[in-house]
């Protein structure tokens, strides 16, 4: 393919470098366009992927008709069949009135499924259905619909590792796979590096009216060279916080360095290192409130006793017994010394825990704590407990909570 192609092309979809295996990809999806293939970008999370169905799209027969994207790892487990497939009147609660899903809307175009390693099993079934025949059903119907759209899926995951962990379908993999595109990760690609940057920098610049931010040879350096484990959405974060914050607009590596992370204090970066920060986050944060809501309810307790003491002292003819004291006439008997001492002693809050209560245990109780407080609402439960809703759905699965 000649240059001027892709040169058109990057300049239509503000594509910027000039990297082998960028051009590779470009040029792989600009064949496979004139086609109705199905298509599945692979790559990292912030590469560009979003980019690359708008070009086989643009320069494909449905070019006129409609181009629908969706994030599937973006809209709950519990209605993503009715935004995919539409659903009937009545089919389930708050559904007022018939509605058209975005395969339906899509009928003729492109539909893009960005995140589709996140679709649950029964979604896959019935997306793997519209692969193979173009059929589909709106929920709480029973009568059989065509589409025609070209699907292009894209994923950050490694499908083939959700396949053996019985996540996602082998038969619908090779379905979506029938065309496979590779985005480069930004550090294959280090001649694009700076190109990228000066493009950020300049952007800024322009928008609020300042000198653009320039690096010396040594900064050019330094920024070829780092890992970059976010890729371009972390490259351009760091030009532009270093054109709203410095005041010198000549960047020697002192000051670059200031923006990027210490890359020793963290491993290399898997396909399914952004599902598993979000998981860690997420049991971190419940943790924490669990362990933060045992220490309200023993300092309660330390009130109480407190308060208990207060009242009677003045009727006790004998001296008043210790706080340890109290608390061990109210403790059930068969609770050991040792732990009472260290309920009280101001030590790390993670020694309160119950030693017979396991990680779990404790996840499930709060999770149904905060169920109860909002009513039963899961959205309102995944506010408190600081995660989403799908990991909050998939954790009430995983323990076995009965709301």
């Amino acid at each position: 393919m000649d240059n001027s192609t892709l040169l058109s092309v990057k300049q239509r979809f503000g594509i910027i470098g000039n990297s082998p295996l960028l051009n590779r990809a470009l040029e792989v999806a600009l064949r496979v366009a004139s086609t109705d293939l199905t298509v599945l970008v692979t790559g990292e999370s912030g590469v560009g992927k979003e980019f690359f169905p708008q070009v086989i799209h643009a320069h494909s027969s449905r070019k006129h008709a409609k181009y629908v994207a969706v994030n599937c790892g973006a809209i709950p487990e519990g209605t993503i069949d009715s935004e995919l497939f539409g659903h009937e009147k009545g089919a389930f609660t708050g559904a007022i009135e018939a509605r058209k899903g975005y395969f339906e809307e899509a009928d003729g175009g492109t539909i893009f499924l960005d995140e589709v390693g996140e679709l649950p099993l029964a979604t896959q079934v019935r997306l793997l259905r519209v692969l193979q025949t173009g059929e589909f059903m709106r929920v709480g119907s029973a009568k059989v619909q065509k589409t025609n759209v070209r699907v292009v899926a894209a994923t950050n995951s490694n499908l083939m590792k959700a396949i053996a962990d019985g996540r996602f379908r082998e038969d619908l993999y090779y379905r979506l796979n029938t065309v496979p595109i590779m985005v480069p990760a930004l550090r294959e690609r280090p001649e694009d590096i700076h190109l990228l940057f000066r493009r950020f920098a300049t952007d800024v610049a322009v928008q609020y009216k300042m000198p653009a931010i320039a690096l010396n040879e040594e900064a050019r350096a330094l920024l070829e060279n780092y890992y970059w484990r976010g890729n371009i959405r972390q490259l351009k974060n760091v030009a532009e916080q270093i054109s709203a914050i410095e005041e010198v607009r000549d960047i020697t590596p002192q000051i670059l360095a200031k923006y990027l992370v210490d890359e020793s204090s963290a491993s290399s970066p898997s396909v399914t290192q952004s599902a598993k920060v979000e998981d860690m986050n997420s049991e971190r944060e419940l943790l924490y409130k669990i362990l933060f809501d045992m220490r309200s309810d023993i300092n309660e307790l330390k009130r109480m006793l407190s308060d208990l003491h207060s009242g009677y002292s003045s009727y006790r003819t004998t001296p008043a017994p210790t706080e340890h004291s109290e608390v061990k006439a109210l403790l059930p008997h068969t609770t050991p010394a040792p732990m009472v001492e260290e309920v009280y002693a101001e030590s790390e809050v993670v020694d309160e825990i119950p030693r017979e209560m396991t990680k779990a245990d404790m996840q499930r109780e709060q999770i149904l704590k905060a169920l109860r407080r909002n009513g039963g609402s899961r959205r309102g439960a995944a506010a408190e407990l600081f995660m989403s809703e799908r990991t909050l759905y998939r954790k009430i699965k995983e323990l076995n909570i009965e709301e």
